[in-house]
């Protein structure tokens, strides 16, 4: 199991950010595919058709998401979370974002899908307007 952590800047406010990574239609809009999410704690959502599936583990709006992500048969003992922390940064968010317990041979992909999409797609949306 390995862990990945990541900041990355974003031109848009936190509340904002907070937004477009828990309304499902906001996601829709940036990812271009269905998502499934309800920001409500212990609630169960799923992102680009299918391909991120998890659980709501924590939420503090405008600051703090907390995920649980499920990777099917590589399934383990140990979760694997996904913690997304949004700073204030002069009116931008400085995202910090730290994922542990990725399988390994789940790691190269996941650490690919964070920088060259999820975050790529999110951080687009923003400097588009």
């Amino acid at each position: 199991m390995k862990d990945f952590k990541k900041y990355y800047q974003i031109e848009a406010a936190p509340e904002e950010v907070y937004a477009a990574l828990t309304n499902p239609a906001t996601i829709s809009l940036w990812t271009g595919d269905h998502a499934e999410m309800k920001p409500e704690v212990g609630t169960e959502f799923s992102m680009w058709d299918g391909s991120i599936v998890g659980k709501i583990l924590e939420l503090v709006e405008g600051k703090l998401i907390v995920q649980q992500w499920y990777f099917g048969e590589n399934e383990t003992d140990t979760p694997s979370i996904v913690t997304i922390k949004l700073h204030d940064d002069n009116g931008d968010t400085s995202l910090e974002l730290r994922h542990t317990n990725i399988p390994d041979e789940d790691y190269a992909d996941i650490v690919d899908g964070w920088n060259d999409t999820y975050m790529a797609d999110l951080i687009d949306f923003y400097e588009e307007d």
